[in-house]
């Protein structure tokens, strides 16, 4: 055998490291032409472990089941042209790297734990993350519109045993007033000189745009990949960058200097295909200095002392002062993404912000806490004092105070229903085969055995 060629028997097989001879993975699945990898199965039951998704089931069963069926959702995406925004996928990465290594404690052991580089970790969020919102897109697409009525959902609760009724667990509503340290002039022109400079390099052909964006961008995700974004429409970019981008008409040149809320960027055009644009950037992010930090805390803290002897409200100070337009014109009042309500369940705070969400869990409901730094979703550094508004405590479910939650309960159960009979129909129509050792399991969709002896 030829140890330099990198062999891959399609089922069953192992696949042998570059001019290695031991194996180091194996094809557990086959989906159409897409391959589950015995890897794919481990790096999923450890992304699990750590998020705290507990698998209800034989992991070797469930999590290669699970991953057919991203497959099956994937495949159809493809077909129906889903796309994404590239920038939330971003920062949603940013956000769970953050989170792991606050959870296992350092860079270092997130490294050790996974047996990856912090670049290759990175690498692995942003595809499932890019696949979970291509997947959740797809769901969204096949499940339509679905309209419950009040009266559908007292017949599903009042025919629920007692023992059934759903547990809520605890929800809190926050408010937040954040300010955006000083950034000094002298800091912004240092950025734009060398972002200047970088541009210098790739006019002369002393440095690709791509070797820079590598070296030297701060958004570390495109950064990998010399800076590139991949296809992107214009509404999946920000403004000031799309309209830039989109006015680009020489690959060979770089772009004018684009500040957005991100920071700071130079772009190249690598290719455009209708209304869709292919670029590839260098962002730098402003620092902020260290006294500038306790200047914006210092005025919080008296933001919120003045608050609590009622000289004016956290409502009017929110208004008035924050700097935060996400929160700001409804009186620092967080929205909830996932439910579009205000209120959060705890680990759901925590995805958006895990410093706001360390800080409100040891508050009393009407307490305003001291001020605090935090990462807010565009990444940059800025100092928060947030007011708890209400609490409500674990409790089971009631029509009164929430139907809402029920109603998303039965709305679920039936988007169940509508993707469970799409995903049989989509297994009669897939090539699926399943390697003997992981053929052993009773799955949920008894249809990948029957697809695979027809």
């Amino acid at each position: 055998m030829n140890k330099k060629c990198v062999l891959l028997w399609i089922l069953g097989a192992p696949l042998f490291a570059y001019g290695q001879d031991n194996v180091v993975d194996e094809v557990v699945w086959v989906v159409g032409d897409e391959a589950i990898l015995k890897s794919d199965v481990e790096n999923e039951r450890l992304n699990a472990q750590y998020e705290g998704r507990k698998i209800e089931g034989d992991p070797y069963c469930v999590i290669p089941e699970m991953l057919a069926v991203r497959k099956l959702y994937l495949h159809q995406a493809e077909l129906d042209s889903i796309e994404v925004s590239e920038q939330e996928i971003l920062n949603m990465v940013e956000r769970k790297t953050n989170w792991l290594i606050d959870q296992i404690g350092s860079k270092e052991k997130m490294e050790e734990y996974y047996n990856k580089t912090s670049t290759q970790i990175r690498e692995m969020l942003r595809e499932n993350e890019r696949e979970d919102q291509t997947v959740q897109k797809m769901q969204q697409q096949i499940v339509g519109d679905i309209k419950i009525v009040p009266a559908e959902v007292r017949r599903y609760f009042k025919g629920l045993p007692a023992d059934s009724i759903p547990y809520i667990p605890t929800q809190v509503e926050v408010q937040i007033i954040t300010l955006e340290p000083k950034i000094p002039q002298t800091e912004i022109e240092r950025v734009k000189k060398t972002l200047r400079d970088y541009t210098q390099k790739v006019t002369t052909g002393e440095m690709p745009f791509s070797v820079l964006a590598r070296l030297y961008s701060e958004d570390k995700v495109s950064a990998r990949h010399g800076g590139e974004l991949g296809f992107m429409s214009k509404g999946q970019l920000v403004p000031e960058y799309a309209n830039v981008a989109f006015n680009l008409q020489d690959p060979n040149k770089v772009s004018k200097i684009v500040e957005s809320e991100f920071g700071f960027h130079i772009i190249q055009l690598i290719e455009k295909r209708g209304d869709r644009i292919n670029t590839r950037h260098i962002l730098l992010k402003p620092k902020v200095e260290e006294k500038e930090l306790e200047t914006s805390l210092l005025k919080l803290d008296s933001i919120a002392k003045e608050i609590r002897n009622e000289k004016f409200t956290f409502d009017e100070a929110a208004f008035y002062i924050s700097q935060d337009k996400d929160t700001r014109n409804n009186h620092g009042l967080m929205a909830n993404p996932n439910t579009g309500t205000a209120r959060f369940e705890m680990d759901q705070l925590a995805q958006i912000s895990q410093e706001t969400a360390k800080v409100i869990d040891k508050m009393h409901v009407g307490e305003i806490s001291e001020p605090f730094i935090m990462t807010n979703s565009k990444g940059k550094e800025v100092c928060a004092i947030v007011k708890l508004k209400g609490r409500i405590d674990g409790h089971k479910a009631t029509m009164t105070e929430d139907y809402q939650r029920l109603k998303e309960i039965v709305m679920k159960k039936r988007s169940d229903e509508i993707l469970e009979k799409w995903i049989k129909n989509k297994q009669k129509k897939t090539y699926i085969r399943i390697n003997e050792k992981w053929r052993k399991c009773e799955f949920r969709y008894p249809g990948w055995i029957k697809t695979e002896k027809s």
